[in-house]
């Protein structure tokens, strides 16, 4: 058995310039269930069936940094009924900074860039936040 892993060293390879994000949200696969039930059957409960499979928008939450408007220019890339969609990765890493486990998130685009609110009287980061809908999430243990 191997040895757990905390979630807090990762990179993300999303296409743009840098790859310095500080969370990571949404990874996961939903199936629909379908309740099946045959009019002649005895049983009085219906059969469970797996349906389609849906993806979780995916959120990549980074600082801004001056001169840095990756997450914009790709979200403003998007056109009527066209955008440009990348395989983005996220690696969780183990102390040496090796990937141990890998999702690539496949045919992504961005859906919404939020940037967090600006607090006169806080002392929090600056961010922004971009939603990434996408076809299919493959996960990989190394």
């Amino acid at each position: 058995m191997g040895s757990h892993i905390g979630n807090h060293h990762f990179q993300v390879d999303w296409g743009g310039d840098r790859i310095g994000c500080m969370e990571v949200s949404g990874l996961g696969i939903e199936l629909d269930v379908v309740a099946y039930r045959d009019g002649a059957s005895r049983d009085n409960a219906a059969s469970l069936l797996p349906g389609q499979r849906h993806f979780s928008p995916i959120v990549l939450k980074r600082a801004i940094v001056q001169g840095d408007n990756g997450f914009f220019e790709w979200i403003n890339s998007a056109r009527l009924e066209q955008v440009e969609r990348r395989d983005v990765t996220v690696s969780l890493l183990n102390d040496r900074h090796e990937p141990i486990v890998t999702w690539r998130i496949v045919r992504a685009f961005p859906s919404r860039l939020e940037y967090a609110t600006l607090n006169a009287q806080g002392g929090e980061l600056a961010t922004e936040s971009l939603t990434l809908v996408h076809e299919g999430l493959v996960v990989e243990h190394r």
